[in-house]
Parts: C-alpha cells; sequence; structure tokens
C-alpha cells in the first residue's frame, strides 16, 4: 500500500534541523525500499521550511508509524504534527492507471 505522510515543522525547534539533517538523510537512505520519496515542504512565499513530504511502501499504517519514529528527526521536537494517508495514485507519468 502508499501512504503519504504530511509532517508540520514546530517552528520553535528549527535550530534543531542543520544538526540533525546528516544522520536523517542517512536514515532515509536506508530506508529507500519503503520511503519512496522524502523532502521538504517550503512557504511559497518565503522559501523556509514549514514540514515535509514523505511518500511511502508500506504493508499498514503501523509500519509507517514505526518509520516516523525510527527517524532522527522525531525526539528533536521538530515534528509539531504527522497526518499518515492511505494514497491511492492514479495518474503517472501522464498515464491514467485505473479506468473509470
Amino acid at each position: 500500500m502508499l501512504f503519504a505522510v504530511l509532517f508540520e515543522d514546530n517552528e520553535a525547534f528549527a535550530a534543531e534541523r542543520p544538526r540533525h539533517m546528516p544522520a536523517h538523510l542517512s536514515f532515509l537512505e536506508r530506508n529507500a525500499e519503503s520511503i519512496l520519496s522524502a523532502g521538504p515542504l517550503l512557504n511559497a512565499d518565503k522559501g523556509d521550511s514549514t514540514g515535509g513530504l514523505w511518500l511511502v511502501e508500506a504493508d499498514s499504517k503501523n509500519a509507517v508509524t514505526a518509520l516516523v519514529h525510527a527517524d532522527p528527526f522525531w525526539p528533536t521536537g521538530l515534528r509539531k504534527t504527522v497526518k499518515i494517508l492511505h494514497w491511492k495514485q492514479v495518474f503517472r507519468d501522464g498515464s491514467q492507471l485505473i479506468q473509470p
């Protein structure tokens, strides 16, 4: 199953991001089989990070939650909220993946 994971950052802990970024990126690399894509969500006006987005392939929401909690960013307080949504992809590379 595919999941979209939406993170909202806690601005009070923004200074933690650069310090923990190398460990976070290494974590993403080690989990590349499950975490298909990841990156920051940027404020369209200021360009600063407001959170992040992961696309995850996993058997269950519990498996995604375990990944989120294993991320080195998790214990820092940087993540204000996390939303895990089941994602049904219907369009890719200019083509419909399902027929109406």
